[in-house]
Formats: C-alpha cells, sequence, structure tokens
C-alpha cells in the first residue's frame, strides 16, 4: 500500500498550490526583502520561513491542532510578537526612505545579514501557516495509513509549493531592485517595502 492515496494527494496539492500563491504576510515579506535587499536575501528569507515551516511540520506530527485547542492563548501572543517584529522591520524601512540613499545602502547591508532570521520569525508568527496545519492539513491524513510516512510527503509538498511561491515573489523583487538607480526611485520603494512590511504585520495580527 502507497503511504498516500494519490487522489488525496493531487487533491492536496492543488490546494496547497493555490495556499502558496494567494498574497499573505509570507509572500509580501518575499517581496519587501527582494526590493529592500537584492535577491540574495530574497532567497535567504525564503528559506528561513520554510526552516519555520519545517518546525511546523513537526509540530503537526506531535499534534499539534490538540496544542492549539488546549493553549490558544499561546499561539496568539506568537502572532503578536511576530506581527511587532515585522512592524518594526516596516518601520525601519520607512525610517531609511526618509533619511535618503545612505541610509539606504546601510539598511540593504543590513537586511542581507539578517534574512534567514527574519523570514523565520515571520513564518513561525505567521498565523496562516497555523490554520493550514490545524485546519488545512489534516482532512488529507488518512488514519488507516501509517501517520509519519504521511506527513513527510505531505510536508515536502508543502515545502516545494512555498518554495516555487516565494522564491517567484522575492526574485521578482529583486529584479526590480535592480532597476533602481536614482535616489529619489530608491527611497520611493523603500517607502514602498515599509508599508508592505507593515500590512503583512496588519494580516498577522489581526487574522484570527
Amino acid at each position: 500500500m502507497l503511504p498516500v492515496d494519490p487522489a488525496l494527494y493531487a487533491l492536496f496539492l492543488g490546494t496547497m498550490t493555490i495556499f502558496a500563491i494567494t498574497p499573505g504576510p509570507a509572500n509580501l515579506f518575499s517581496i519587501a526583502t527582494g526590493v529592500r535587499a537584492g535577491p540574495r536575501a530574497a532567497l535567504l528569507g525564503m528559506a528561513g520561513m520554510n526552516a519555520a515551516t519545517l518546525v511546523w511540520i513537526g509540530a503537526a506530527a506531535l499534534g499539534l491542532g490538540a496544542l492549539v485547542n488546549a493553549y490558544p492563548a499561546a499561539f496568539r501572543v506568537v502572532a503578536i510578537l511576530g506581527a511587532l517584529y515585522v512592524a518594526w522591520l516596516g518601520v525601519k524601512s520607512l525610517w531609511s526612505a526618509w533619511k535618503g540613499t545612505a541610509q539606504l545602502k546601510t539598511a540593504r547591508g543590513s537586511a542581507a545579514e539578517t534574512a534567514f532570521r527574519d523570514g523565520f520569525a515571520v513564518q513561525f508568527a505567521n498565523p496562516k501557516i497555523i490554520v493550514f496545519f490545524t485546519a488545512v492539513l489534516p482532512p488529507f491524513v488518512d488514519p488507516a495509513r501509517p501517520i509519519v510516512p504521511q506527513l513527510m510527503l505531505l510536508g515536502a509538498a508543502v515545502i516545494v509549493c512555498d518554495v516555487i511561491a516565494m522564491a517567484g515573489y522575492g526574485l521578482a523583487g529583486g529584479a526590480l531592485a535592480k532597476t533602481l538607480t536614482e535616489p529619489r526611485a530608491q527611497r520611493l520603494f523603500a517607502a514602498i517595502v515599509g508599508v508592505l512590511l507593515l500590512i503583512a504585520a496588519a494580516m498577522i495580527a489581526l487574522r484570527d
């Protein structure tokens, strides 16, 4: 017997594809990182977000849904802290735009150095991923089959779809950043990045 039902797995892949490409905090963060610090930082941020996804996959294997139901306030605190962190990144970008080009160059270097950490923090606190593993994933797990192989295959699908979507968003932002040569344009896009990050923070904080 196969670890997963092929028809159910195909349905999961379709669901995950839609879930991955739908704009949310992670995709907004990918765009913002690409614009703010370039393609390399966007890929590092993507790696950080997928590292956090692996943590949630492990939590799902240990019974994440039961933990959420038992301690909802704790997960809410995690989301609020993550929202505050992303908001702080947005404010920093807006401040760089306000101060000018020299500060923007410094901000780009700083963003590249912390991209993995920032990506991990964004995804770890992302309510969208928590909802996914507690509400969307369970119906695709067949209790008649071994649980661990199923979670490994379902988790692999999650990672692959997220890598494609996040890399696409992030590299598009990075390519856009390479075209910015005038100080005024750099400041404008730093402001846009700040707004995107603040929107992502609001989405994290306000999502139930």
